[in-house]
Formats: structure tokens, sequence, C-alpha cells
């Protein structure tokens, strides 16, 4: 990371860590390690990644964070400098409109992910959008935990930039995204839902 961000500073940060599902052995979920299609990091790591190195004083957090793992994702957010304020839902919807209940859960089937919201610095309340923005985003699912692209949008209506990505998928216009997917050639290497690939949503 610190070769690749190169001393810059972001003053809007998103990221889909890639997490990892233990049950109470510490050992991987099975219901998770079947659908596993990328290396994953313990929570003591992605907390441990130096995001405020790169921050402005003033700067806002977005954190993809699974169900599951809600006060895991708040921890991150402090450790990386950050004061939860709220979040926005993802519901994960089908063409005809309902909701897409392919997920995975133990407890309740889950068509939804949380992105947390958090604040640094003084004076770090949204732009005006977003005092207009409701804090849902209803999307049909893509590839394996890929997330909407409407993400982007909403984002840059909400918070200013410079904006970083990380543990990003393809490239944007206007951002600096890191992660191993983070290239102009991006496809899935995995198998996917015919009407829920990345051409289906487009």
């Amino acid at each position: 990371m610190a070769q690749f961000l190169n001393g810059d500073r972001f003053a809007t940060v998103m990221a889909d860590p890639p997490w990892r599902f233990t049950n109470r052995t510490g050992k991987v979920a099975p219901e998770h390690k079947r659908l596993s299609r990328y290396p994953t990091m313990t929570l003591d790591d992605i907390c441990a990644l130096p995001v405020a190195d790169y921050l402005e004083d003033r700067a806002h957090c977005y954190l993809w964070v699974p169900n599951a793992l809600l006060p895991e994702g708040l921890q991150v957010l402090q450790s990386w400098g950050f004061e939860y304020k709220s979040n926005i839902i993802w519901h994960k919807i089908r063409k005809d409109g309902g909701s897409d209940g392919r997920g995975v859960g133990f407890y309740f089937r889950n068509v939804t992910e949380i992105l947390l919201f958090g604040t640094r610095g003084k004076n770090a309340r949204t732009l005006d959008a977003g005092r207009r923005q409701v804090n849902m985003l209803q999307t049909r699912k893509r590839e394996h935990s890929r997330k909407p692209d409407e993400q982007y949008q909403l984002i840059e209506d909400c918070s200013w930039g410079p904006y970083l990505e990380l543990f990003g998928r393809g490239i944007r216009d206007g951002w600096t995204v890191w992660g191993n997917q983070a290239d102009a050639d991006y496809k899935p290497g995995w198998k996917t839902y015919a009407y829920n690939s990345s051409v289906a949503a487009e």
C-alpha cells in the first residue's frame, strides 16, 4: 500500500475488505469456505492497515461489512481513525424487484449488506446532496462479493475528493484504486449467475 499510494492523502476512502468468517472454534465457517473466491484477511490484519497515514485531516470513510461482522466493522472503522456516524443498506433484488434470497446466513437468509459511514476531523458533515440522500441502495447482485456501481455516484455526491478505494475491482475515473484486481481489464475469474453478471447489470 505504501509504495502504491506514495504519500498521497485522501479525503474520502471506500473499502471492501476480504473479511474472514470463522465459527466458534476459530475455523472458517463451512458455508463461506465453500463460496471462497479469494484470499481473506484476519480482523487484526485489516485493523492494522495504515489507512490513517493517507488521510486528510477532515475525511469520510465508507466501509462495507457483512451483517454477521458488524461489531468487527465498527472496530475497523475506529482503528482507521474514524468515528461511526451512520450506514447505508444495500438491498439485493431480483429482476422483478423482489428480494434476492440466494445469500448465505446462519440465522436468516441475508439479502442485505451494510456500508458503514464514519468521519474524521471537524466540520466533516456530508455535502448538501448527502442530506437528501436516503440510506438505501436497491440493485441486483453481480459476481460474487462485488458491490453495486451505484455506490460511486452516491459517494461522489455526498463526500469530497480526492477519493481512494481499497480492495477495489477494476478502475474508475477520479478514483485511486488499490487492490489485486484493480486494473482496467478486470473480469471475474469464476462462474457467476448469467442474469446477475456485470453485463446483465449494465
